[in-house]
């Protein structure tokens, strides 16, 4: 090749460089979501106290119960509560950061799937702020200004904790992998003892064991909207399962989806915005209609107000209410509704996944309880057996408790109690809590749940069948 030939092949090589570089500088910057318009606070230059039974940050507080819960407890307006989150839990919150990316590359060990992965991500959801309430924008930046910089390739602080509130959304609608095979049921009236409102569920959100190892029961006084407790993780703002001082519910449980086509509002805010104002299911039901979100959903509420639960069914084109003739009612991953009746992906789903099977268990169970209590309600939860107490493998899908369960929690709204599993899944003790008691006096340097109401561990925890499983699990791990 000539000098010449060689000269110009130099010349056209970095010209196509000097164009990636400059397509991939406009790209980031087009991908890139700004932080929020916030004026500088001096509690962002502050530290939490730390001693021997808990961590204080202002008015907030964070202990971890003897049960292995941890108990947080948040006040004031949306940035200063996501200040002190970060702040008194920042162990927590590279920890389940840590455990969340380290999950995402056993599942995409690929570099460049994972750049890919990325790049889709942010192109997704660039507009995402556009579809969060400012306050919950406020809230997750604050959060934010804890997070470590190790990930920063993956987007800035601010920017991962936004799109880690859209995983639960995008994981099961790009892959339909179904972690989220949640089941939970609502029983009122006859069905329950004292006639008083109750709602079980489990919240079956895989992401591996060590996602699920620091739980934490947050107890929100916000500066507006209803006080509210929920269960969750360091970094989430959302609600997965929770209930206000109302006596209001809110829990969610995934259905077939299409693969989204844009941004909308992530599930699990929708949810901490009917937590957090509404008071009765039409109010509850009002909040969602107002909200597109990104993929299909199941949203049971429960209201002591109302003294019943329903379900409101929603996906990125319609909304639909469930409200069945009987006092009960069973939610898992299919919708029930006349809204969905016909509709193609939900048939689909109902012909050939493990939810109606589930459904029917779940039935059978509450028949063979009613009248329901919280106990009741616990040993449902933990059921292993098929239809007609049939033997099944431990952690078949069709199982109520497929032994995957990030948490599970049982309400008594009326009375202001819930019960919260602790590990392993829902196996061992459920812890009680009395929110009217505990927001009433906050007083976080102490036990705060209510021994005399814990619900026992299950004796299946003894059993040489949980001796097995457990060595199993650990040899699949290493």
């Amino acid at each position: 090749m000539s000098k010449k030939k060689i000269k110009r092949f130099c010349i056209i090589l970095l010209a196509v460089a000097v164009v990636f570089v400059i397509a991939g500088y406009v790209l980031s910057c087009w991908l890139h979501v700004p932080d929020p318009d916030i004026p500088p606070s001096p509690l962002a230059g502050q530290e939490a106290i730390r001693n021997q039974n808990f961590v204080a940050f202002e008015g907030c507080r964070l202990r971890r119960s003897e049960t292995g819960l941890w108990e947080m407890y948040l006040e004031g307006e949306a940035f200063e509560r996501g200040v002190a989150a970060g702040k008194m839990a920042k162990g927590l919150l590279k920890y389940q950061e840590d455990a969340f990316v380290a999950q995402i590359r056993r599942l995409i060990p690929s570099d460049a799937y994972l750049k890919f992965l990325r790049l889709f991500i942010g192109f997704f959801n660039r507009h995402l702020p556009g579809y969060i309430l400012e306050e919950y924008q406020h809230e997750i930046y604050g959060i934010s200004l804890s997070c470590t910089d190790e990930y920063n390739a993956i987007g800035t602080p601010y920017e991962r904790q936004l799109n880690y509130h859209s995983a639960h959304d995008l994981g099961h609608a790009l892959q339909d992998y179904m972690l989220v095979g949640c089941t939970s049921f609502a029983g009122w009236n006859g069905s329950v003892e004292d006639s008083l409102l109750l709602i079980g569920r489990n919240f079956d959100f895989y992401v591996g064991e060590q996602f699920a190892e620091n739980k934490i029961v947050a107890f929100y006084n916000p500066a507006k909207g209803y006080k509210f407790a929920m269960i969750t993780w360091a970094g989430m703002t959302g609600v997965l399962s929770g209930m206000n001082e109302k006596g209001l519910t809110v829990t969610i449980n995934a259905a077939k989806s299409s693969v989204p086509t844009s941004a909308a509002t992530p599930i699990s805010i929708l949810c901490r915005e009917i937590l957090q104002y509404a008071a009765t299911i039409d109010e509850a039901c009002a909040i969602a209609n107002r909200r597109a979100t990104f993929v299909s959903e199941s949203i049971l509420i429960g209201s002591a107000a109302d003294n019943r639960a329903m379900i409101i069914e929603k996906s990125p084109d319609k909304t639909g209410r469930y409200q069945p003739q009987k006092d009960w009612l069973v939610c898992a991953n299919h919708y029930q509704s006349e809204t969905f009746r016909d509709d193609k992906r939900n048939i689909e789903n109902i012909a050939a996944g493990v939810s109606p099977y589930r459904q029917k268990r779940a039935e059978e169970l509450i028949l063979q309880n009613i009248p329901l209590n919280p106990a009741k309600a616990a040993t449902i939860l933990r059921d292993q057996k098929g239809l007609g107490g049939e033997n099944i493998s431990a952690g078949d899908e069709r199982a109520i408790n497929q032994l995957i369960a990030h948490h599970s929690v049982i309400f008594l709204p009326q009375k202001g109690l819930m019960w919260v599993s602790t590990a392993p899944w829902q196996l061992g003790k459920y812890a009680a809590y009395h929110l009217h008691e505990i927001f009433a006096n906050p007083d976080f340097s102490k036990e705060i749940k209510t021994d005399s109401l814990t619900i026992p561990e299950d004796p299946f925890l003894y059993s040489d069948t949980y001796q097995k499983i457990t060595r199993s699990k650990h040899v699949n791990h290493e």
